[in-house]
C-alpha cells in the first residue's frame, strides 16, 4: 500500500463536524443530525471542550455536553468514533488560561470525559500549542492518560511545522505516544500556510492530515456572493466577509463550473477536492440541515478528474495574487 493510500486508511473520509452543537443548532436539533449522521454510517465526531463558548450565553463545553447526552440517550457509546481537543486560549471559566502543563490537561482530559459521559476518547487533540510547556511534560500526561484508557491517541492542531516537527522527534527520542495526525485550516481558499509550510513534513513523517474550515465558513458553498448575501448568516456572515474578494470570486466562478459538469453542488466539490489531495486524510465539516449532511455525504462519492482539479487549482491559486 502506498503512503497516501494508508494515510487516507486511517481515517474515515469525512467527518462530522461538532462546532455547531449547542451554537447555532439547539439540543433537539444536534440529536436530529446526530441520528441521521448515524443512520448514514457518518460514525466519527470532531469537537472540542470549549465548543461553543463564542454562542450567547455559552460558556465553552456545550458541544461535548450534547454528544454526549445524545451518546447516553442513544446508547450509541463504541458505536461513535469521538475526536476532541483541549488546550485552546481565549475562552471564560474552566476553560481561562489553558495551558498543556500536567495540571491543566488532566482537569481537561477529565472535564471532557464528564461532559462525553464517556470512559474513552479514541483521539485526544492539543488544540493549540503551548510555547511555555515543555513538551516532554505534555507528552508524560498523554502517556498516563492512554496508559490509564481514557484516550486511544494523540494529534495536533494549530501547530507550525517547526514545532509539530520538535513535538514528533522528541516523542520519538523519549519514547513518548506520538501525534498520530495534525488538524489544520485548509481549503481551496485558505491554500498557502499549509502548502507552503505544513505539507512537506506531513508527506515525508507520513502523518494524516484532517482540514477545518474545509468550507471556509461557508464560502465555498457559494451562499455568499456579494455583501448583501452576508445577512443570510447571523453565525456566519463576518467570518465570510473577508473571502469576498477578486480571488474568491474567481474560485466560486471555477466552483459553478465544475460542479455543474459534476450535477453536485459548489460544496461537495470543494470538498471532493480537499479529499483528492493526497496528503489529506480527511475533512471535517459540519451540517445545520439533514439537506446539508446529505449533500457533505455526496461529496465522498465525487472523484474529479485532472482537467477539475487543474481548474479549480488555477483559480485558486495564490502566488502573486493577494488574498
Amino acid at each position: 500500500m502506498s503512503d497516501d493510500a494508508d494515510r487516507k486508511t486511517r481515517f474515515p473520509p469525512l467527518i462530522l463536524g461538532g462546532n455547531v452543537f449547542g451554537w447555532s443548532l439547539s439540543e433537539e436539533a444536534s440529536f436530529a443530525i446526530l441520528d441521521a449522521a448515524f443512520e448514514r454510517g457518518l460514525t466519527t465526531v470532531d469537537t472540542a471542550d470549549v465548543y461553543a463558548f463564542w454562542g450567547p450565553g455559552n460558556s465553552g463545553g456545550e458541544s461535548e455536553t450534547v454528544i454526549g447526552k445524545w451518546l447516553k440517550s442513544r446508547r450509541r457509546a463504541g458505536e461513535v468514533t469521538i475526536h476532541t481537543k483541549g488546550g485552546a486560549p481565549g475562552a471564560p471559566g474552566e476553560f481561562a488560561n489553558a495551558k498543556l502543563d500536567a495540571a491543566y490537561l488532566n482537569k481537561a482530559i477529565d472535564g471532557s470525559l464528564r461532559r462525553l459521559r464517556a470512559d474513552h476518547i479514541d483521539l485526544y487533540y492539543v488544540h493549540y500549542d503551548d510555547k511555555i510547556t515543555p513538551t516532554e511534560e505534555t507528552l508524560r500526561v498523554f502517556e498516563r492518560a492512554i496508559s490509564e484508557g481514557k484516550i486511544g491517541a494523540i494529534a495536533a492542531s494549530n501547530y507550525t511545522a517547526a514545532r509539530l516537527a520538535d513535538a514528533l522527534n522528541k516523542a520519538e527520542d523519549l519514547s513518548l505516544p506520538k501525534f498520530c495526525g495534525l488538524q489544520t485550516l485548509y481549503n481551496l481558499y485558505d491554500r498557502e500556510a499549509y502548502e507552503t509550510e505544513l505539507e512537506t513534513l506531513c508527506v515525508e513523517r507520513k502523518l494524516p492530515v484532517l482540514t477545518y474550515f474545509s468550507l471556509a465558513s461557508g464560502f465555498l458553498t457559494g451562499k455568499y456572493r456579494s455583501e448583501a448575501d452576508l445577512s443570510r448568516s447571523a453565525t456566519r456572515g463576518g467570518d465570510v466577509k473577508n473571502y469576498l474578494n477578486q480571488r474568491g470570486l474567481r474560485i466560486l466562478d471555477a466552483l459553478d463550473r465544475v460542479s455543474a459538469h459534476y450535477e453536485a453542488t459548489p460544496a461537495q466539490i470543494s470538498l471532493a477536492w480537499l479529499m483528492s489531495r493526497p496528503s489529506i486524510a480527511a475533512p471535517v465539516a459540519s451540517a445545520t440541515s439533514i439537506a446539508q449532511l446529505d449533500g457533505l455525504i455526496g461529496a465522498s462519492k465525487i472523484k474529479l478528474d485532472d482537467e477539475a482539479i487543474r481548474e479549480l487549482e488555477a483559480a485558486s491559486s495564490y502566488v502573486g495574487v493577494p488574498a
